[in-house]
């Protein structure tokens, strides 16, 4: 593939990965807040906030590559009623300043809690229709390999599995700068942690088992709708990459999402579930990158 393809590759892991980070704190949060109190969810998520932006911000910067001439993306909103293209544009731009303001509102503690929550919700809202519009840039009658319902499926698994596990790491990493920090007995912290990594490595092992259902159903369907040769260029060219893939989120989401799992059902082992927690996330995400360099790799136009 060549830079601008790369470029696409940067942008959609990286934003559907923001969406579902977004998305899964927002979830936490609130349970935390109701089964705690609002200070110590604040104190488990706000730090997981900060990283939602720079990532967001980095897929949008590398989404200029992409563009013959950066300067002029801005043309590219000019035609929201009939472009796909346009829509996704309009609606990353809006997700990242919605996410933005709602950062600003909850780290300041500006507003009420409603308040916030609805700003909130409405970036969430925004994100998740941004990750159909990005599939639906793809759905083409021209890319037959593209042109089916696993395209936005597997969008979708990819922003939540994704998400989830960044969330898992974030947490993690907020733990250990809290408790060496001393801004927080271990712990309290720790308390809250066991059990929304035991929730987030259950979630990744059910998404998992959805990825392995529509990865193959995708090759199916590309061998059935017009897409042979995608197939072919697949299962040679980049078969042993697609099976390394494939190795890859079942290692990271299936054995360390379980073995993530058992640790956290046990007090004073904190440490081992950071290695767990980051190295089940690391592994998803090169999956996840070698998932969407093949989506792109393995397509075959047709027709004008």
């Amino acid at each position: 593939m060549n830079v601008r393809e790369w470029a696409l590759v940067a942008f959609t892991i990286l934003a559907q990965m923001s969406v579902g980070a977004f998305v899964v704190l927002g979830l936490v949060h609130a349970w935390a807040m109701q089964r705690y109190s609002p200070d110590k969810a604040d104190q488990l998520s706000d730090r997981a906030l900060l990283a939602i932006g720079p990532t967001l911000a980095l897929g949008l910067l590398a989404s200029l590559f992409h563009l013959g001439n950066p300067l002029f993306a801005y043309r590219a909103v000019f035609n929201l009623a009939s472009s796909w293209l346009s829509r996704e544009i309009a609606l990353g731009s809006t997700f990242a300043l919605l996410g933005a303001l709602f950062a600003f509102l909850q780290w300041r503690k500006i507003g009420s809690f409603e308040l916030r929550n609805v700003v909130a919700l409405l970036a969430a809202t925004v994100g998740l229709v941004l990750v159909y519009a990005m599939a639906r840039v793809y759905m083409l009658p021209t890319q037959p390999a593209w042109n089916t319902w696993a395209t936005p499926v597997s969008f979708f698994v990819t922003t939540f599995l994704l998400g989830t596990l960044a969330i898992g790491a974030a947490f993690v990493a907020t733990y250990w700068w809290e408790w060496r920090g001393g801004r927080l007995q271990g712990s309290a912290l720790a308390e809250m942690l066991r059990p929304v990594l035991r929730t987030l490595a259950l979630a990744g092992i059910v998404l998992l088992g959805l990825e392995f259902v529509v990865a193959p159903l995708s090759v199916a369907l590309m061998a059935t709708g017009g897409a042979a040769a995608s197939v072919g260029i697949l299962t040679s060219q980049y078969g042993v990459m697609f099976a390394l893939r494939l190795a890859l989120v079942f290692l990271g989401a299936g054995v360390f999402g379980l073995w993530l799992y058992r640790t956290a059902l046990r007090p004073g082992a904190e440490t081992l579930l950071g290695r767990l927690a980051w190295t089940a996330f690391a592994l998803v995400f090169v999956s996840e990158v070698l998932g969407r360099f093949l989506f792109y790799a393995t397509h075959v136009k047709i027709g004008l």
